[in-house]
């Protein structure tokens, strides 16, 4: 196993954890976890989450593990709003709504409790950039704003991650090109 498969797992365990701990609607929701990934599962758990690539970077260290367990929670939550989620197993829509909400408080809660407002304000534009590009039917693009984010997360922002960002307000051309560059560029850290 990766060291990248073998951390996203450990991130999203932890996140399984975290919601059984807390109890409620929310632990009834938690589904076991997937021995040996299959089919879209598999190939999300082969590649670096938005969650691991934040936590790699220089602003996160010393608390990798919480940088992991909440950026999983967000991208949990955007997951539960637009795609298949790793964590939870929802029935019905409405309340894939709610409980993707709810992981979008519990990870920027926690966020907000490390101070880092900064982070705050990149997952803040992630999560309505992502939106929009999933609202324009751009699956591509909403993925890449989420690997542009995570690496303004762990590494802080930089004029073309700015750039990208105003790109994709502006519905630009080249916008997609932009992120996944803003995705590769590693500024020094604040």
């Amino acid at each position: 196993m990766s060291d990248a498969r073998a951390g996203s797992e450990g991130g999203l365990e932890r996140l399984r954890a975290l919601l059984r701990q807390e109890g409620g609607l929310m632990a009834s929701l938690v589904a076991p976890a997937r021995a040996n990934g299959r089919g879209d599962g598999e190939a999300r758990a082969s590649r670096v989450s938005p969650a691991m690539l934040a936590a790699e970077g220089p602003r996160a260290a010393g608390r990798r593990e919480e940088y992991e367990l909440l950026i999983e929670a967000i991208y949990e939550g955007y997951l539960l709003h637009y795609g298949a989620p790793r964590v939870l197993s929802v029935p019905e829509a409405d309340l894939c709504l709610l409980a993707g909400d709810q992981l979008y408080a519990i990870g920027l809660a926690r966020l907000v409790s490390l101070g880092d407002t900064v982070s705050v304000a990149e997952l803040a534009d992630t999560i309505t950039l992502s939106a929009l590009a999933q609202g324009a039917g751009e699956r591509e693009l909403a993925e890449a704003v989420w690997r542009a984010g995570a690496r303004a997360v762990g590494w802080g922002p930089s004029d073309v991650h700015r750039r990208a960002k105003d790109l994709l307000l502006a519905r630009a051309p080249g916008a997609i090109e932009a992120m996944r560059t803003s995705a590769q560029v590693v500024p020094s850290a604040p």
